[in-house]
């Protein structure tokens, strides 16, 4: 049975005119060339140091972008986009649209997209009305514990603006970079990390026997810190995660937490 929420934490901006791929191409962190009329991109926007500024799922409309964001920091964004447009031919618009889930259905309004980051979360729309009227309310807590537990972050709610590399967001396992692209804002550093160095923290899906919250502190049996909490949902958390503690014994808040390895 088909299930429907409304993201109401995300937002659409729409780029119109000639030079709106282009635009992007030179400043996300994916291949503008993947996006068509039937697939969806997400990308990064990040500091020239390859750090997380903005995440965005990119959807074509015909000639013009959507780009399915944050809410709360869309206004920011529109401005960070208008600095970077200078002389290029693009309108930056905010959209009067929301973003919405669909699991096991089909939408009889709006634009449809798989989302590009995992498969299990099935679908998004972009839609002034309901996509889906007869579909049944998706709960809020069981599309993040499907999020989560498939290691996608949620915008700053996870990743850290200006802290988090690019790379550490689990970024390439969830479609989100391109190496072959060539240039974006903080491109050298991304392609530095992927091809020189190992990463030493990431996010990760974790699994907790108890309750926390955004910023506890994860922990080794020997008292180590070995990361922290991001958004938590039934018993499954992100979590910002010292790799180097992937075998150890893990709490949270005095209760056993273990890695996940990520669902199909």
């Amino acid at each position: 049975m088909a299930r429907l929420l409304q993201l109401e934490n995300r937002g659409v901006i729409r780029l119109s005119g000639p030079d709106s791929r282009s635009l992007l191409q030179g400043l996300v962190t994916n291949d503008m060339d993947k996006l068509t009329n039937t697939a969806a991109v997400y990308a990064g926007l990040l500091t020239p140091q390859g750090k997380f500024l903005f995440d965005m799922i990119i959807v074509a409309d015909g000639e013009d972008l959507l780009l399915d964001v944050e809410a709360a920091r869309k206004t920011d964004l529109i401005r960070r986009l208008m600095m970077y447009k200078l002389r290029a031919d693009v309108e930056i618009i905010d959209e009067p649209a929301s973003v919405w889930a669909l699991f096991d259905g089909e939408a009889k309004s709006g634009i449809s997209y798989d989302d590009p980051r995992h498969k299990s979360l099935h679908k998004r729309i972009i839609s002034v009305e309901n996509p889906a009227p007869t579909a049944d309310p998706l709960a809020f807590n069981d599309y993040e514990e499907r999020r989560i537990r498939h290691g996608v972050p949620d915008g700053s709610r996870d990743m850290a603006v200006e802290k988090y590399f690019w790379l550490e967001t689990d970024a390439e396992d969830l479609n989100g970079v391109s190496f072959t692209k060539g240039c974006f804002v903080g491109q050298e550093l991304t392609a530095r990390m992927k091809h020189r160095t190992t990463l030493k923290k990431k996010l990760v899906p974790i699994q907790i026997d108890g309750d926390a919250k955004i910023g506890d502190p994860i922990t080794t049996a020997e008292g180590k810190s070995a990361g922290e909490i991001r958004s938590v949902s039934n018993g499954y958390a992100l979590a910002y995660f010292r790799l180097e503690h992937a075998e150890a014994n893990l709490s949270v808040n005095g209760h056993t937490a273990s890695l996940l390895g990520k669902a199909n």
